[in-house]
């Protein structure tokens, strides 16, 4: 199901479904879950870690969490999700998100931080979700992109690091 097509006439149409189950992706899980995630990352690393709200330990340490907690969470849900929603069977989603998940967690680590460095720096918390949601769109075209890319031979590099993990380093890169 991929988020754009072509017709007949060789002229681009917007697969409106997939931009509605994605769109159902953000209003019932992103926005729920990254609203209490937000609030309840800066109390925890306030009160149990007692760092200075804005200071540089205080947004490296959310900044920390948030990519190896919710990050990686989100992930799983959303190709799980989007499998689900495609009427995959579970054997399907498991394969989709062992193929997906390490890609998208890699690049995705290259431009969150920065996201986020920025956000839990600069925006009051009870706009952090809101400052996040802007970046989410941009996210979720790239996240689609990724799922209907399906074995394209750059996630076999990642496929091919995995491979090596788990053959004891015997694989190559």
């Amino acid at each position: 199901m991929p988020d754009c097509i072509y017709d007949d006439d060789n002229e681009f149409k917007v697969n409106w479904k997939r931009v509605a189950v994605t769109s159902m992706f953000g209003f019932g899980f992103v926005g729920p879950v990254g609203h209490f995630w937000y609030e309840g990352l800066d109390k925890f690393i306030k009160m149990r870690l007692l760092l200075r709200p804005k200071s540089a330990r205080f947004v490296a340490a959310k900044v920390a969490m948030d990519g190896l907690i919710f990050g990686p969470f989100d992930l799983f849900v959303f190709f799980t999700y989007m499998g689900f929603s495609a009427g995959k069977s579970t054997a399907q989603v498991k394969e989709d998100v062992k193929r997906d998940f390490l890609p998208a967690l890699i690049l995705e680590g290259g431009v969150w931080p920065i996201v986020q460095v920025a956000n839990f720096r600069y925006v009051p918390v009870r706009y952090q979700l809101l400052y996040v949601n802007i970046f989410c769109l941009l996210d979720s075209a790239f996240l689609s992109w990724i799922e209907q890319q399906k074995d394209a031979p750059w996630k076999q590099r990642f496929s091919s690091f995995t491979s090596m993990k788990e053959g004891g380093g015997q694989g190559r890169l």
